[in-house]
């Protein structure tokens, strides 16, 4: 299929607002994000780049294929259209049609990810903000938007002086050279028409690859060209959920793709294996998954892969496991922003059926109700590796989606980037909090 099954946005909206009250299914969330509030405009506003996080920005394709996977899909399109979002993935045979589209293909002796036969993928928007304030082109689904529209009701400019860096987010860094060689360019684009060094900004995954990039940067152009690096939400010592979406699946409470029909799709975005739990900071006896046969730790991952019957997965995270895994620090000032106080999942149970059903318990833990905070908090052992400041705000009760339009955290991004030195421990967001 092209872009639709038939092309009535009314259909999605209809569609999105009877999820509104799913179990977690985060773009549903933020259907129509709330409205930044007026400010005052303020006499700073040094350039800022935003990078997305895992899903965080729209993917178009054109499509010749020499094969369909269903004969409703189309096989050929003359234009580009959309493929993230895209509303075929709600429908019962769309979402066949796009998994065939969206998917990569993994060469474990190239150690290299293509698209499917006769698929062509683009990034839309490379240096604007359209793609990543909203995934969707009837802007329902939106992402960003709030912050920036905060961002421009202080003074800041769409486009100008703040600009998204969107990317091919089912590629690790590894596979994603000339994204890096663009986000560098712009970097010293906005350092030159600004004369200010640039702050770039970090949602989720997103923070790993500003932190891959700038640990691939000299201090002399980090110096130079980087005023400072705010992050939130990172997982910055993996992430545990990846393990069952990789394993069985997650539909983010999508009710008409089953978890193990949405896995054809999770299982080849090398980001997945890449965000796995890093051996180096988790206690080496952590049981991540628990079977009636075994249990599986950070040390069992070839094994993890196997049983799961997903090799290809292992060649992956062998790929990317040393990309940030060491958690070099960044060499910049760093705002490591993260919500806690909300249970989390360390540990996925299943039954006999495993891998092919759902956890029958989840273990919980503190964190921001899908990454944890010890994964989160490792930024502060950066406190005592970099000369630059490190500064940690908690947000009790947030979770890992609302970091990116809460109004708190808006305001305390405004202060950093006016250069307010009032920094925060702990702010609390719960109801009926000051």
């Amino acid at each position: 299929m092209g872009s639709a099954v038939h092309p009535c946005s009314v259909l999605l909206v209809v569609f999105l607002l009877g999820l509104h009250h799913s179990s977690g299914f985060w773009i549903v969330n933020v259907v129509f994000p709330p409205n930044a509030k007026s400010k005052a405009p303020s006499n700073s506003t040094p350039p800022l780049i935003i990078v997305p996080g895992n899903l965080g920005n729209r993917l178009e394709a054109k499509i010749d294929k020499p094969t369909l996977v269903h004969w409703m899909c189309y096989k050929k399109t003359e234009h580009w259209f959309p493929l993230w979002i895209d509303l075929n993935m709600f429908m019962p045979i769309g979402v066949d049609c796009w998994i065939d589209n969206i998917r990569l293909v993994y060469n474990k002796t190239t150690r290299r990810s293509s698209n499917s036969a006769g698929v062509q993928v683009r990034v839309p928007g490379f240096g604007q903000t359209y793609a990543i304030e909203f995934l969707d082109y009837n802007k329902l689904a939106g992402y960003f938007y709030t912050m920036v529209q905060h961002l421009v009701n202080v003074g800041y400019t769409r486009n100008e002086t703040v600009r998204g860096a969107p990317y091919d987010w089912r590629l690790a860094p590894n596979e994603n050279a000339e994204y890096l060689t663009m986000l560098k360019n712009l970097v010293e684009e906005m350092y030159e028409q600004y004369q200010h060094p640039v702050y770039l900004l970090g949602h989720s995954m997103g923070s790993h690859y500003v932190l891959y990039f700038l640990n691939h940067q000299p201090q002399a152009w980090k110096d130079k060209y980087i005023r400072g690096f705010i992050s939130l939400g990172a997982p910055w010592g993996g992430a545990v959920k990846p393990l069952r979406v990789l394993a069985s699946g997650e539909n983010d409470g999508i009710p008409m793709i089953s978890n193990i029909k949405i896995r054809e799709e999770q299982r080849m975005a090398a980001t997945n294996p890449w965000m796995l739990p890093f051996q180096e900071v988790w206690p080496k006896d952590h049981v991540f998954v628990s079977t009636p046969t075994f249990n599986y730790t950070n040390q069992d991952y070839q094994r993890f892969f196997r049983d799961i019957n997903f090799e290809d997965g292992w060649y992956m995270w062998e790929d990317t496991k040393n990309l940030t895994g060491d958690l070099h620090p960044p060499g910049v000032e760093l705002w490591c922003m993260y919500g806690v106080g909300l249970p989390t999942p360390i540990t996925y149970i299943y039954d006999e059926e495993f891998p092919n059903v759902d956890p029958v318990d989840i273990v919980y833990a503190d964190g921001d109700d899908t990454v944890g905070s010890f994964s989160m908090s490792l930024c502060k052992r950066w406190k005592e590796q970099q000369e630059q400041p490190v500064h940690v705000t908690e947000y009790r009760g947030l979770t890992h989606l609302d970091i990116v339009y809460h109004e708190k955290v808006l305001n305390q991004i405004q202060h950093i980037l006016e250069g307010k030195s009032d920094i925060p421990q702990e702010i609390d967001v719960r109801p009926g909090a000051d």
